[in-house]
C-alpha cells in the first residue's frame, strides 16, 4: 500500500457496498416491526411493516398503475427539462444579451413554490387537461438545474484549447460540438441527476395540488389512502414512490459512469 495514503481509504467492493446498506435496512425494519408490536402502537397511527407489505400484495395492481402514471409524468418532465435547459443553455453562451434578458426569470421560475403556482396553471391549462398541466409543473421543477449546470459547463471550456480552435479558425458549430460540449457533459450529468429527482417530486406535489382530478397517480393515492385511514396502504404507496426516486437516481448515476469512466477523472479508475 502507498504510504502517503492514509489507513481505511481504499475503495470498498460492489459487494460491501450493496450489503451494507441492506444490512442496516433489515436491522430497521426488524426494530420497526419489534417497536410497534411490542409497545401495541395503533396500526391507523404506525403499521408494521408487514401490515406495509401485505397492503402493498393486496393492491398491487393498482398501487403499480398509480405507479406507472406518476413514472410516466416524471419521465416527459425530466425529457422535456433536458431539451429546454440544453436549448437555453446554448443560446445564453451564445449571446450574453439572450443570458442577461432571460436568466433572471429562470431564477424566478426556481424559487418561486410551485404550490403557489399550481392551482394558476391548473387554470391556465383547464381541468379537462389536468395532466398537461402536471407536465408543466413537474417540468419546471426539473429545468433549472440542468440550464444552471449546462450554462456553467459550456463556460468551463479550457481557455487554451479555445484559441488552438481560435488558431485552426473553427466555426460555431465545430467550437460548441468540439470542445464546449465535451467540457459541459460533466456538469450536464450532474444536472440530469439533481432534475430526475425533481421531476418526480414536482410530479407529486402537481398531484397532490390537483386532487382527485389528476388521475391515479401515487400522490392520490396516498391522499385516498389517508382520508380512509388505510395507513398501511398509504405507506405501501410511499414506499414505492421512494423506490422510484432511488432508482431514478441509480439510473442517471450508471449513465453518468458510462459516459465519463474512460476520460474524466471523476469516473476513471485510480492507477495506483
Amino acid at each position: 500500500m502507498d504510504e502517503s495514503e492514509p489507513p481505511g481509504s481504499a475503495e470498498p467492493s460492489r459487494s460491501i457496498r450493496i450489503l451494507v446498506p441492506a444490512l442496516i435496512g433489515c436491522l430497521f425494519l426488524g426494530f420497526w416491526e419489534f417497536a410497534v408490536r411490542h409497545f401495541g402502537v395503533s396500526k391507523f397511527v404506525l403499521p408494521p411493516p408487514s401490515s406495509v407489505a401485505l397492503a402493498l400484495f393486496d393492491d398491487y395492481g393498482s398501487l403499480l398503475g398509480s405507479l406507472w402514471n406518476t413514472l410516466r409524468v416524471t419521465l416527459e418532465a425530466f425529457f422535456l427539462a433536458l431539451v429546454l435547459g440544453v436549448t437555453f443553455a446554448v443560446l445564453f453562451t451564445r449571446s450574453k444579451l439572450i443570458e442577461l434578458s432571460l436568466f433572471p426569470y429562470a431564477v424566478v421560475l426556481q424559487v418561486t413554490p410551485i404550490v403557489s403556482i399550481a392551482p394558476l396553471i391548473i387554470i391556465w391549462v383547464g381541468l379537462d387537461h389536468v395532466e398537461t398541466a402536471l407536465l408543466v409543473l413537474a417540468t419546471i421543477v426539473a429545468f433549472f438545474p440542468i440550464l444552471s449546470n449546462t450554462t456553467m459547463g459550456l463556460k468551463s471550456a479550457d481557455h487554451n484549447l479555445r484559441n488552438l480552435f481560435d488558431l485552426y479558425r473553427a466555426n460555431r458549430w465545430q467550437r460548441l460540438i468540439e470542445l464546449e460540449f465535451p467540457s459541459a457533459l460533466p456538469y450536464l450529468l450532474a444536472g440530469m441527476k439533481i432534475s430526475g429527482g425533481l421531476a418526480l417530486i414536482g410530479a407529486v406535489v402537481a398531484e397532490f395540488v390537483a386532487g382527485s382530478g389528476s388521475g391515479t397517480g401515487l400522490a392520490w393515492r396516498i391522499i385516498e389512502s389517508g382520508n380512509r385511514l388505510n395507513i398501511s396502504r398509504m405507506f405501501a404507496a410511499l414506499l414505492l414512490l421512494s423506490l422510484l426516486g432511488v432508482s431514478i437516481f441509480f439510473l442517471l448515476s450508471a449513465i453518468e459512469g458510462w459516459f465519463l469512466r474512460n476520460w474524466h477523472e471523476s469516473a476513471a479508475p485510480r492507477e495506483n
